[in-house]
This record gives structure tokens, C-alpha cells and sequence, in this order.
């Protein structure tokens, strides 16, 4: 078990490296055409810390695991909101523009609502299971999403300050080595952390929920709070957000296109908390000081996770 654990640790540093070197490459070359802090957080940076999630889900799914499947995504998404998001606030103050207010965090509940609803088939076949039906839906939702992201830069009048510019080759050399990166990283940390469930006899379902999804989400955390540490406020919630909804409506669509999932039940509780921590951002953002998470509502979001985490943990062992 030991050699499994220290696979699955290896695993997370090439997915910690590889996503860093992927968003700095894809950065690099977005920053050439002067796009918004903001914009780029919630596609090239969302994109990129969500690299991970991708390519251990494709995996998970055609290897048939459901669970560890749905508990990445599902607890990735948790763990953005709650921890990372709670820990970038406790740091620096989450100050949002009122288009995010108002548009790219209700924009990620209905997406939420929405995952809710196909898992529990309440809208296609009545069965429980995400097919592929399902996930050529969120596919073009997703084409949706990306398209209103693409139109607010004709709105939006910020851009990002020039960078110092990396040559052509430099910056493709990094997407190269950080996809080369995720795929290796990927590969050992699925087949070791199934391998470390059934010898501890825990869950998949608990293993995705926990260990593989806070592995997955290491780059957003890392991301977000250099980004906080830097007072840019519009990546840290364009990374949090853009990685929430590009975790369900591209990441979860393309496993459920690869491999139908079938659906525990039990994820139904998680998918309650994400939801309700959705609306106490939203909420945040909307009463108070207007546009902002104050510390105290960060320390909330964080303290209440660790608490659910631990009874999670509890209950199963």
C-alpha cells in the first residue's frame, strides 16, 4: 500500500506541474492579445486548473468508475467554493464586478441546479444515470457558456497589462510538457487511489469526494491564492467559478460520453451542499457590502467544509 500511496502523491506533483506549466503557456499567449484578467480566469485559467479533473475523469470513465468519476467533479467543485474560495477571501476580500454578480455566479448555480436534475433524471429517460444524451446537452451548453464569455470581451473595457512576452516556442513547449504532464499524472493517480479504497476498504465514492478531489483542485488553490496574495480579485473568482462550471458542463460531459454513469444516490447530499454554498456567495455578493465577500462570510465557507469533510470521513470509517 505504501508504493500505491506514494504513486498516487507522484501523480498529483506531475498534475500540480503540468496544469502550471499549461496555464502559463495558454496565459502567455492570451496575454498577446490583451485580454481581461477577468475573462481569462474564467476560460485560459479555468481551463487549465481544470486540466487535471479532464484527464483523471477520462480516465476513471473508461475504466467504469462512477463513482470516482462523479466524486471528482462534484467535490472539486466543493472544494473551489468552500476551500479555496474561503481561504483566497480570508487572504484578500473577494471584490467582484457586477456583471459576476449578477451573471457568472448564477450562471454556475443553474449549472449546478441543472447536474442536479439529469443525475436524478428528472428531465430524460427516468433512470439514474448520466448518458450520453445528457452530455451532449451540457456539450452544447457548455458552446453557449463559452460564447457569452467571448462576447463580454467586446464589452469589457479592461485588459490585462502587457507581460513580459515568452517566444512562440517557449510558450507551445509548455502546453506540450503540461498536457504530457496531466495525462502521466493522471494515469497514476486513478489505478493507485483504487488500489488504496479497496485496501483501506473506503469508497470510491469517498475516496473521489476527498483525496482525489482535492488533488485535482491543488491548482486552483495554488492559482487562486497567488492570485489573492496579489489583489486581483477578478481571477480568483474567474478561476473559481470558470473551473466550477467547466467541471460539469465539459468535463462531466465528456466522461458521460465516453461511458454513461451510473448514479449513487448518496452524491445527492453533496450536490445540496454546492448548491447551498453557491447561494451564500451569490447572496454575499448581493447584500452587505455590496459585490464583496467580507472575510467573516469566507470563514464560514471554509469552517463548514472542514466540519462536513471530517464527518464524512467519520461516518465512513
Amino acid at each position: 500500500m505504501i508504493v500505491s500511496v506514494l504513486l498516487v502523491a507522484a501523480g498529483f506533483v506531475a498534475l500540480i506541474f503540468g496544469a502550471n506549466w499549461l496555464v502559463d503557456g495558454a496565459s502567455a499567449l492570451a496575454r498577446k492579445y490583451k485580454v481581461s484578467d477577468l475573462v481569462i480566469g474564467l476560460t485560459i485559467v479555468a481551463f487549465g486548473t481544470s486540466a487535471p479533473e479532464l484527464v483523471v475523469n477520462i480516465i476513471a470513465s473508461v475504466n467504469g468508475y462512477a463513482d470516482i468519476v462523479l466524486g471528482n467533479v462534484i467535490g472539486s467543485n466543493n472544494f473551489n467554493l468552500f476551500i479555496i474560495l474561503g481561504l483566497s477571501g480570508l487572504i484578500l476580500p473577494i471584490s467582484v464586478k457586477s456583471s459576476t454578480a449578477w451573471k457568472e455566479i448564477p450562471i454556475s448555480l443553474v449549472v449546478s441546479i441543472l447536474l442536479l436534475l439529469l443525475l436524478n433524471d428528472f428531465i430524460f429517460s427516468g433512470t439514474t444515470y448520466l448518458g450520453r444524451t445528457d452530455g451532449l446537452l451540457m456539450l452544447v451548453l457548455f458552446c453557449v457558456f463559452l460564447y457569452y464569455v467571448f462576447t463580454q470581451l467586446k464589452n469589457d473595457p479592461q485588459t490585462a497589462e502587457a507581460a513580459h512576452q515568452k517566444s512562440g516556442k517557449m510558450i507551445w513547449g509548455l502546453i506540450v510538457v503540461g498536457m504530457t504532464g496531466l495525462i502521466l499524472g493522471g494515469q497514476l493517480v486513478v489505478v493507485n487511489s483504487v488500489k488504496v479504497a479497496s485496501l483501506l476498504g473506503v469508497s470510491e465514492k469517498i475516496i473521489g469526494l476527498t483525496i482525489v478531489a482535492a488533488g485535482t483542485s491543488l491548482p486552483e488553490l495554488v492559482t487562486s491564492i497567488v492570485a489573492a496574495s496579489k489583489k486581483n480579485s477578478d481571477m480568483v473568482i474567474g478561476n473559481v467559478i470558470g473551473s466550477n462550471i467547466f467541471n460539469v458542463l465539459l468535463i462531466l460531459a465528456i466522461a458521460s460520453l465516453i461511458n454513461p454513469i451510473g448514479y449513487n444516490p448518496k452524491f445527492n447530499l453533496d450536490l445540496f451542499i454546492l448548491i447551498g454554498g453557491t447561494l451564500f456567495l451569490l447572496s454575499s455578493m448581493l447584500t452587505g457590502q455590496k459585490k464583496k465577500l467580507d472575510r467573516w462570510e469566507a470563514a464560514v465557507l471554509f469552517g463548514f467544509f472542514i466540519i462536513y469533510t471530517v464527518f464524512l470521513v467519520v461516518k465512513e470509517v
